[in-house]
């Protein structure tokens, strides 16, 4: 019955939508990595980026405005991870707080000697348990031109990671996924990547993932969505974790857009 209710109050949402179609198409347009999802695949994506920005609040830090096209390029990208999961995975939090550029939050930590250290570095990103998304928009504005980084998808990995407590690299898997199979995968690709990064000679997989689980999960999130061959390739059996996770198919997804497109051009 409460999902009766909710499916109807979505769809109030859904239509009452002001969003026009020329801001849909600018939207769609500044983001090449879209180009490859299905007619159906994007009307379906449109609609639950209608639903986010309904569910979550885009705040500007310091004096920073976040415009509807703004919004709409960071929701749209945050909502394909979500494509086949649904909304309720960002669930318990309502904050997507947007810097112009780089930000530099302050850290305090106490070493082994009981000494306070405060650290301040640049960042781009944040997910914060039960808090917020911290965006820079410099970044989030060129995450979807496919170059095998994407700020936004890495973010929102961390936030379905964190669905069962801390960022572990660990997500809350389906019933139809084995606990010992994506284990076993992440462990082993977690070892080749930092042996690989050690070499200092890999430049296919950002080392930033070798820093962490929780890293390695989410930088190979970016990759899964943005080059799936490049992970297919290194990680067969990671991609193949991955896609069970998403239930999405990057690869046959983009094989299927290169048949049609020959079969246009012909």
């Amino acid at each position: 019955m409460f999902a009766r209710i909710r499916y109807y109050l979505d769809r109030r949402i859904i239509k009452a939508s002001k969003i026009t179609p020329l801001e849909w198409q600018s939207a769609f347009d500044s983001l090449p990595l879209l180009d490859r999802l299905s007619a159906n695949e994007k009307t379906f994506l449109r609609e639950l980026a209608i639903l986010f920005i309904h569910r979550k609040t885009f705040e500007g830090a310091k004096g920073f405005v976040v415009t509807l096209p703004m919004a709409l390029i960071i929701s749209l990208q945050a909502c394909l991870p979500v494509l086949k999961l649904g909304l309720d995975c960002y669930a318990g939090w309502s904050v997507v707080i947007v810097y112009a550029s780089a930000f530099m939050p302050t850290r305090s930590m106490i070493d082994e000697f009981g000494v306070e250290h405060t650290m301040r570095s640049n960042l781009a990103g944040e997910s914060w348990q039960q808090g917020p998304v911290i965006l820079a928009w410099d970044e989030a504005e060129v995450a979807g031109i496919i170059d095998g980084h994407n700020l936004i998808v890495h973010e929102f990995a961390h936030k379905l990671d964190m669905q069962n407590g801390v960022a572990n690299g660990f997500p809350p898997l389906h019933v139809d996924m084995h606990v010992d199979d994506w284990v076993e995968a992440f462990t082993a690709g977690f070892k080749d990547l930092q042996h690989r990064c050690r070499s200092g000679k890999f430049n296919d997989v950002d080392c930033y993932a070798a820093t962490s689980p929780a890293e390695f999960f989410a930088v190979l999130s970016e990759i899964f969505f943005e080059r799936p061959s490049v992970l297919k390739h290194y990680y067969k059996e990671i991609y193949a974790q991955l896609r069970a996770y998403y239930r999405q198919d990057p690869l046959r997804r983009m094989s299927c857009r290169n048949k049609t497109a020959t079969i246009i051009e012909a």
